[in-house]
């Protein structure tokens, strides 16, 4: 151990801070910021000399203003004045950095300072002019903001003035408190206090709702006001807002406790290096990245020990809350959707916090309720359909951040605290809430759900299933269903529960005969598509998709029966032949996509399932021929595929589907925060726009808006498919139609997932063509593609791949890249880029290849002088460019005389050497070609402008008196004719010397 702490020790004093300063400022100018902060920041580390240190900082902040991290350059600056007081260098870095940030105070007092000490310093003369403009501009602002200020609240906080005012005028304050300006003036003029009063007596709905937005706008990313608000108006403020059965009220409102969360945590701290990894080579950070990150993860921790009180009293009241019976039920949603949001570890590690506060023992109660109106008692909660369904997808979630085993057994002991509570109970609604709390959990957490599974359990189930009681029953069919997920409960519920699911089929009631229906349809499917697999007799599938339908298409049946019969379906349609008949009955089929178009989430699985049946889009297994065999030897069972099954049959399903609108049920299922079921969506999704045809459908019915959430956030499966959907979509679809506005830059990265090598060829084909088109489409989208380091890096890399079609689409896209600056400016850097272009240019397998190539060429040779001079780093340039003049393809052969009319262009040093090759006579051959195209009856439009640019390029040459013309050339040779040659002296005999006339004896 000694023995490497002497060899560290001696590393680091070879390491000489000097020369890693002169390394760094050889990186800086090489434009490689990366290398220069690693040695920048090696320099402070290792220097003992404040003088060396305050330069080193100066350095640094000079990389961190390159790559646009203002806010360390700030520090890295004001870090240098504290060794060397008024440096002129460290005010005027950080004087552009103030100036980035929008800070124009701070970086007009830096500019005065910068003038002051160096009053010659010519450099920071446009900074004052320009800083000072804005420093009025900003006072005019204020001075006009701080009116609008008064005379707002003259009507807001006025109740006696009109209404129409009151809400124009609550609606403009959110408009100001949106701006940096209007935030800071309202904040101290103290309109917090003022909402607080207000709220206690306002009762139009509509001004209490766009006061408790402009609390959003002002803690949003404003630490300190977002805790002054909490504080002020305290977290029940907050919760009364929230209390309401307006769907949109209550979305603005847990959208503002979330803002404030957001905000006082400091959430950004982390959310920017989570973003910042996803645009970084490999998804890896170098040495100073990973300091700097977790430099701001210790930042975090300080800022949330220090809000903690804040942080912790939000988090009890939310909790506290679920379970209260004041609530409305969207209210309630709400607050269980807030426990989700922060229970990751990254955001407020409520899922750890909440073991030691009584949270999941609501959270269980929440799931125990049963929202039908014969167990309406007093003290019962107002729920939805959706609540059960929200709250099992939270424990999910909450079961995923219990990282390691001790954790998890804490929150499973949790659960089954209460489970053991209710079952203590004498009584039977409280083994009726227990089992429907386990149901919750089942249907949405199986892992969790099934750890409550004990012994004898089960067997209670069955038991409160064959009781003559409606409720017992109710929920004793609904148990049965969800355990019957492993293939051991379904072979007890199938040897002990079958003949009581047939008998509760036959049912008067409806609601028990549906749910009896969906247990018998599940464990008639639980051979899953294997048609040689059928519990049942032949037949017995389609019977009970008969009665599936009936339940489905009954416009008297209620909401509930018919999501139970979707249910049923989605297990009986792993059946080939139940999905022929479903898809063929019309409907049947447009009654399962309204019940899907409703978007709640208890319809969510049983539509879905059903879906992704129809549409074949399931993981099939792959059986290898080998172990086929060897099953058959050993007489193991082999799985058939019914021949309604093929591809043929389901691209027909498909087709039906799309064209009945289930695009608009899919959009509806889509906010969903279950991974699961995004995964779901994303796979029906991709099976539709597997076809063309059917694309421009599900960009009309929303699916294209739909499917960007979808990619970005599940399941590594659910994001690929959605991906994939949204490439198809880019290949043939306008991008402008199909990707509107700031979409086009959103799409970027989703469809950039799909150039992972790991992904199929046929995935990163589609991915560059989609990419291809959205870079043709504006400079937003272009930039985004070129600012993504792992997307532009992954096109690069194709452009060497083997498959001449991949090959292909990755240098069209890049091609397409390079109508952009940025593009241009990365192939003027040090690096092979324009000799690879080049080379593609001189392509002798794929003429599309040297077309794009060519292209990509023209526009970067017409962008930059520099890329013309970098066209001779090619050794191979002049065949390459010959190559393109002397091509067939009358569009090539255009493309190269463009690119040597740019180099000639450029400079004559550039000209010269481009036209001292074959190049000009070439010119000059395409010229005579395209004048004796020109007699033809219809000219080759092309070919007069190949003409026209060689002529260009000719003239140019000409004034640059690097060619003559024809006429010039004759003159100069008569010219040299006239010119007689001095005679020279005979030579002298036996000597080889040749004296001239001239030089005499």
């Amino acid at each position: 151990m000694g023995q490497q702490k002497e060899v560290k020790m001696e590393a680091e004093a070879t390491e000489d801070p000097a020369k890693l300063k002169e390394e760094g400022n050889g990186a800086f100018k090489a434009g490689n910021y990366e290398e220069a902060l690693i040695k920048y920041t090696k320099a402070i580390d290792l220097t003992g000399k404040d003088n060396d240190k305050s330069t080193y900082l100066k350095n640094r902040a000079a990389v961190y203003l390159k790559i646009e991290d203002f806010d360390r350059a700030v520090s890295d600056c004001t870090g240098a004045l504290e060794i060397s007081h008024n440096d002129p260098k460290a005010l005027y870095r950080r004087c552009q950095a103030y100036e980035a940030l929008d800070k124009v105070e701070q970086a007009y007092s830096d500019a005065k300072s910068v003038h002051n000490f160096d009053p010659k310093n010519k450099a920071i003369e446009p900074f004052l002019l320009r800083l000072h403009a804005k420093v009025q501009a900003r006072i005019n602002e204020q001075s006009t903001t701080a009116s609008k200020v008064t005379k707002m609240f003259e009507l807001v906080f006025n109740v006696e003035e009109e209404l129409d005012k009151r809400e124009k005028a609550a609606d403009n304050m959110i408009v100001l408190a949106k701006e940096r300006v209007g935030a800071e003036l309202l904040f101290k003029d103290g309109v917090v206090q003022r909402i607080v009063r207000l709220m206690k007596v306002e009762k139009n709905p509509k001004i209490r709702l766009s006061l408790v937005r402009v609390f959003g706008d002002l803690g949003k990313s404003a630490m300190v006001r977002a805790k002054n608000i909490v504080r002020e108006a305290g977290v029940p403020f907050f919760l009364n807002a929230l209390n309401s059965s307006d769907e949109e009220a209550v979305n603005a409102v847990s959208y503002v406790i979330q803002c404030l969360l957001d905000s006082i945590s400091q959430v950004d701290l982390v959310d920017r290096w989570a973003e910042k990894l996803k645009n970084t080579k490999n998804n890896r950070m170098n040495v100073t990245e990973r300091k700097q990150k977790r430099a701001d993860e210790v930042t975090r921790e300080g800022i949330l020990k220090d809000n903690s009180k804040e942080l912790d009293s939000i988090m009890h009241v939310i909790c506290f809350n679920t379970t209260s019976r004041t609530l409305t039920a969207l209210a309630r949603e709400a607050l269980i959707n807030l426990i989700m949001k922060n229970c990751k570890w990254e955001q407020l590690n409520w899922a750890d916090k909440m073991l030691k506060t009584d949270a999941y023992q609501r959270l269980m109660e929440v799931a125990s309720e049963l929202n039908l109106p014969e167990f309406k008692y007093e003290s019962a909660m107002d729920i939805t359909d959706s609540t059960k369904t929200i709250v099992g997808v939270t424990f999910g979630f909450l079961y995923e951040q219990m990282y390691d085993d001790k954790r998890r057994e804490a929150l499973i002991a949790e659960v089954a605290k209460f489970t053991q509570e209710k079952l203590m109970d004498p009584g039977m609604e409280s083994k009726v809430r227990v089992v429907a709390a386990i149901t919750t959990l089942l249907t949405n957490a199986p892992e969790l759900g099934n750890s409550q599974l004990k012994e004898g359990l089960l067997e209670m189930m069955l038991v409160m299933a064959r009781s003559e009681e409606y409720i017992q029953q109710l929920v004793a069919s609904e148990a049965i269903i969800a355990a019957a997920s492993k293939k051991k409960d379904v072979t007890a519920i199938v040897n002990q529960g079958l003949d009581i699911l047939k008998a509760l089929y036959k049912s008067s009631n409806d609601h028990i005969k549906v749910r009896a229906l969906v247990g018998l349809c599940k464990l008639g499917a639980s051979g899953g598509s294997d048609a040689a697999l059928r519990p049942f007799a032949d037949g017995s599938s389609s019977k009970l998709a008969e009665a599936c339908r009936r339940f489905l298409i009954n416009p008297e049946k209620d909401s509930d029966l018919r999501r139970w019969a979707a249910e049923g379906l989605s297990f009986l349609t792993l059946d080939a032949e139940v999905k022929e008949k479903l898809v063929e009955d019309e409907p049947a089929m447009r009654a399962l996509i309204e019940v899907g178009k409703t978007g709640a989430q208890n319809v969510m699985y049983g539509v879905l399932a059903t879906l992704v049946n129809l549409t074949n889009s399931y993981d099939k297994q792959e059986i290898n021929p080998e172990m086929m065999e060897l099953a058959k030897f050993a007489k193991h069972h082999i799985p058939e595929e019914h021949e309604l099954d093929d591809e043929d049959f389901a691209d027909k399903r498909i087709w039906s589907i799309a064209q009945m609108g289930v695009t608009s049920a899919l959009v509806s299922l889509s906010k969903t925060e279950s991974h699961n079921m995004r995964e779901l969506i994303a796979r029906v999704l991709n099976a539709i726009c597997k076809h063309g045809e059917l694309r421009g459908l599900v960009v009309q019915q929303g699916g294209s808006k739909a499917l960007i959430p979808l990619a970005l956030e599940g399941t590594d499966r659910g994001t690929r498919c959605a991906a994939s959907a949204l490439a198809r979509i880019g290949i043939t679809q306008d991008p402008a139609i199909a990707f509107p506005g700031q979409r086009s830059c959103d799409v970027v990265r989703p469809i950039s997932l799909l150039l992972d090598p790991e992904c199929e060829g046929l995935e990163n084909f589609e991915s560059l063509m989609a990419l291809g088109n959205l870079a043709s489409l504006n400079e937003s989208t272009r930039k985004r593609i070129l600012k993504d380091y792992n997307c532009i890096q992954a096109i690069e890399n194709f452009m060497f791949e083997e498959h001449e079609l991949i090959r292909r689409a990755a240098v069209q896209c890049w091609t397409n890249l390079c109508v952009s600056g940025v593009q241009v400016d990365r192939c003027e850097g040090d690096n092979d880029k324009v000799k690879y272009c080049v080379l593609l240019c001189g392509d002798d397998v794929d003429q599309n290849v040297v077309k794009a190539a060519s292209g990509a060429l023209a526009m970067l040779t017409s962008a930059s002088n520099k890329v013309c001079k970098k066209v001779f780093d090619s050794k191979q340039w002049n065949d390459c460019l010959l190559n393109l003049l002397a091509s067939m393809d009358v569009e090539i052969c255009f493309r190269g005389c463009v690119i040597v009319q740019n180099m000639v262009a450029s400079c004559k040093d550039t000209a010269e050497k481009v036209l001292e090759t074959q190049i000009m006579e070439v010119l000059q051959a395409l010229v005579m070609k395209a004048n004796l195209d020109s007699g033809n009856a219809q000219p080759n439009p092309t070919m007069v402008k190949v003409k026209g640019v060689c002529e260009r390029t000719l003239d140019e040459a000409h004034k640059m008196n690097i060619v003559r013309t024809q006429q010039e050339a004759v003159v100069e040779e008569e010219e040299k004719e006239d010119d007689i040659e001095p005679w020279l002296r005979a030579p002298a005999a036996g000597s080889s010397d040749v004296p001239a006339l001239e030089g005499g004896d």
